[in-house]
């Protein structure tokens, strides 16, 4: 009787510690549009799914959202309904194929472009418990350095940067980066090279900035590794199937596992302390 009173403390203790450890946050943001962020941000999440984690996109690239036109998603609401009070978060989110959870955008809208901070702090506010019920939160950002992308890679555990080789994408990058380490919060940055012919191409590109970020910010630019061009990712976009699951053996599939297994091994483990939903609570009191 009382190693089962015994062993329903502990079973109790664990449940407790499991409910109190929060997600890992990861946002997902590039210097430039047009480098196919989005698209590694949706078929990660399927990735880090397939492997049993709980995993919860949110698409805000606000104003742009098209996470659900790459999912072939119809969302009847969006995270606009969630500003402004219409809606809560559990009635827009949606379950993603592969089986993550998806908070849609909203695509068109000039007001989702330029939030108030006061509309910020409400999808704080929407999103504070999601934290502690998931295991990984995805933030899929604008492009550029706006106050919209800016208040997510401020508070996110880890920050992964996606370019190409082009030299504008390369110097968007940097921008980006540049202005994300301003903030003086600890948190990891890495950068993505896509859309390129093989790995020691991404290395060339991954090596030329990280070397000036150190010598000229002072950060430490983790490689993220790479993304291979593949024509099974422009016909995944164009079947509005994620190329995970239309082509789960192609070279871009191989590459989206190879991330998912860095992140798996602690490239963007959640930190300890006052969690990403706190600290951007208080970025907003700082602002």
């Amino acid at each position: 009787m009382t190693a089962m009173i015994d062993q329903a403390t502990q079973l109790r203790s664990l449940v407790r510690q499991q409910r109190s450890r929060r997600a890992s946050v990861i946002a997902i943001t590039s210097g430039k549009g047009g480098v196919g962020k989005s698209n590694i941000a949706v078929n990660l999440s399927i990735k880090l799914a397939s492997a049993g984690k709980s995993v919860v996109l949110l698409d805000a690239d606000l104003g742009l959202a098209n996470a659900d036109v790459l999912c072939n998603i119809d969302l009847p609401f969006n995270l606009s309904h969630v500003i402004a009070r219409k809606k809560e978060l559990h009635e827009v989110m949606v379950t993603g194929p592969g089986g993550f959870k998806l908070v849609g955008g909203a695509s068109g809208l000039a007001r989702m472009a330029d939030l108030t901070d006061f509309d910020r702090r409400r999808i704080v506010e929407a999103l504070g418990a999601v934290e502690y019920s998931a295991d990984t939160i995805l933030i899929d950002t604008g492009a550029g350095i706006s106050p919209n992308v800016l208040s997510f890679t401020r508070a996110a555990d880890h920050v992964l940067v996606v370019t190409t080789p082009e030299p504008t994408a390369i110097t968007d990058a940097y921008a980006a980066i540049k202005v994300i380490s301003k903030a003086g919060i600890d948190r990891s940055i890495s950068l993505l090279v896509n859309q390129v012919r093989n790995a020691a191409e991404a290395k060339l590109v991954h090596d030329r900035v990280a070397k000036v970020a150190k010598n000229f910010l002072g950060v430490n630019v983790l490689e993220a590794g790479h993304m291979v061009t593949d024509e099974h990712v422009r016909r995944a976009v164009l079947q509005r199937v994620p190329f995970v699951l239309s082509a789960p053996k192609c070279g871009a599939s191989f590459c989206i596992s190879q991330l998912a297994m860095r992140f798996e091994q602690g490239i963007a483990l959640g930190a300890e302390g006052s969690g990403f939903f706190n600290r951007m609570g208080k970025w907003f009191k700082k602002a």
